[in-house]
C-alpha cells in the first residue's frame, strides 16, 4: 500500500518514501571522470563513510540503486548541500516529472518507462537527477542500470561526454530514457498492427478488450511525457550557471524529441479509436448478414407455408384434392416460386 498519505500534514522538505520497495540492499555507485581518466567504483549504502567525496577536476556521478533508504538520501543531501524540497522530491515516487532551478544546482524528475508484451501493461519507474558544477547525482528505483549504455559511453571512450561537463552529462542521461519511449511506441505499434490484422478476420470480444486496455496504456505515458515536456522546455530555456552554451543545442534537440513522442501517442490514440469503431462496424455488419439471411428465408418460406396453410384445411370440399396429380402439381408450383424468389434476390445482390 502507498505511504502517500503519510506526508500529509508534514512540513515541506520532508522525506517520505512513497513508493514500493524493489530493491533489498541499496548501492551507490559512483563514476569519476575527465578527459585522461575514468573510474567506477561501487559502495554498500550501509557503509556510508566509505563513499567517497567530490573531486575537484572531475565530473563525478553518483548513481543510487533504490530510494526506500530515506536516511542516505538524507545524508547525501547534507554532503552535497541539496536544498530539502529535493530531497522530499527524490524519495515522493509520485513526483510529476519537473525540472526547478536551485541555488545549489538543478533538479530534474521524470519517469522511465517499460512496455509488458505479455500482460500489454505500461510499467513506470520514478528517476531523479540532480546536478551542478562537476557533481551529478541520480536515483532509481531498481537495481537495474537505466544509464548502461551512457556508463558504456564514458567507460570505453574519451569522446564528446568524457570532455563535457556534468550539464551534459544529464542531458545524455535523459536522452536515453527518452529515446526508450520510442522502443516502447514501437513495441504498441506492433501490437497494435497484429490487433488490426486479426480484427479483419475474425471480432473477438478479448481484441475489444485490448483496446481499451491499449487505449489506457497509451493515457498512462501520456501523463508522463506530457510535463517532462514542459520540464524539457524550462531546461532549454533554462539559465542557469550550472548549464553550459554549448549543451542547450542539444537539450532543444531533447526537446524536439519530446514533442514528436506525444505526436506519436495522439496518432496511436487516434489509431485505437479507429480501431474500436472498426470492430463495432464489423460485429454490426456481421450481424446485419445474418439477419439478412434469415429474412430473405422467411420471405422465401412465406409463399410457400400460404400454399401448406391452404391446402392443410380440413375444408370437405377442396376442388384440388380430386386432382390426380395435384399433390405433385403444388410441389411444382411451390419449387418455381422457391427458385423464382432465389432468382430474383440474386440479381438484386441481397445475398
Amino acid at each position: 500500500m502507498s505511504k502517500h498519505t503519510d506526508k500529509a500534514g508534514l512540513p515541506p522538505g520532508s522525506i517520505i518514501f512513497t513508493g514500493n520497495k524493489k530493491v533489498d540492499n541499496v548501492f551507490v555507485h559512483y563514476l569519476s571522470y575527465n578527459g585522461e581518466r575514468c573510474a567506477d567504483e561501487v559502495f554498500d549504502s550501509n557503509n556510508y563513510d566509505s563513499i567517497p567525496n567530490p573531486k575537484k577536476g572531475l565530473i563525478n556521478w553518483y548513481d543510487i540503486r533504490g530510494m526506500h533508504n530515506t536516511d542516505l538520501i538524507g545524508q547525501l543531501g547534507e554532503k552535497f548541500k541539496k536544498h530539502p524540497l529535493i530531497l522530499e522530491g527524490i524519495a515522493d515516487t509520485y513526483q510529476r516529472p519537473k525540472f526547478e532551478e536551485y541555488e545549489g544546482g538543478n533538479f530534474i524528475t521524470m519517469r522511465a518507462i517499460t512496455f509488458d508484451k505479455i500482460t500489454q501493461k505500461i510499467k513506470k519507474e520514478h528517476v531523479a537527477i540532480y546536478f551542478n558544477d562537476g557533481l551529478i547525482t541520480t536515483f532509481q528505483e531498481t537495481e537495474s542500470d537505466l544509464f548502461f549504455q551512457v556508463r558504456k559511453r564514458i567507460n570505453s571512450s574519451s569522446g564528446r561526454i568524457r570532455q563535457r561537463g556534468a550539464d551534459y552529462l544529464a542531458y545524455a542521461l535523459i536522452d536515453v530514457l527518452v529515446d526508450n519511449y520510442y522502443i516502447v511506441l514501437e513495441q504498441m505499434e506492433e501490437h497494435i498492427e497484429s490487433l488490426e490484422e486479426r480484427m479483419l478476420e475474425i471480432q473477438d470480444i478479448e481484441d475489444k478488450n485490448s483496446i481499451h486496455s491499449l487505449k489506457k496504456e497509451l493515457l498512462v505515458l501520456r501523463k508522463s511525457v506530457a510535463p517532462l515536456r514542459e520540464a524539457i522546455s524550462k531546461f532549454s530555456k533554462s539559465e542557469s550557471n550550472f548549464i553550459q552554451d554549448t549543451s542547450i543545442v542539444y537539450i532543444r534537440d531533447l526537446y524536439e524529441h519530446t514533442i514528436q513522442v506525444m505526436d506519436t501517442i495522439d496518432g496511436y490514440r487516434d489509431i485505437l479509436n479507429g480501431l474500436q469503431d472498426l470492430f463495432i462496424s464489423e460485429v454490426s455488419f456481421k450481424m446485419n448478414k445474418v439477419m439478412q439471411l434469415l429474412t430473405l428465408i422467411s420471405v422465401i418460406f412465406i409463399p410457400l407455408t400460404f400454399l401448406a396453410g391452404i391446402y392443410g384445411m380440413n375444408f370437405e370440399y377442396i376442388p384440388e384434392l380430386k386432382v390426380e396429380n395435384g399433390y405433385f402439381i403444388l410441389l411444382g408450383v411451390m419449387f418455381v416460386i422457391f427458385i423464382g424468389m432465389v432468382i430474383y434476390f440474386k440479381k438484386k445482390k441481397w445475398f
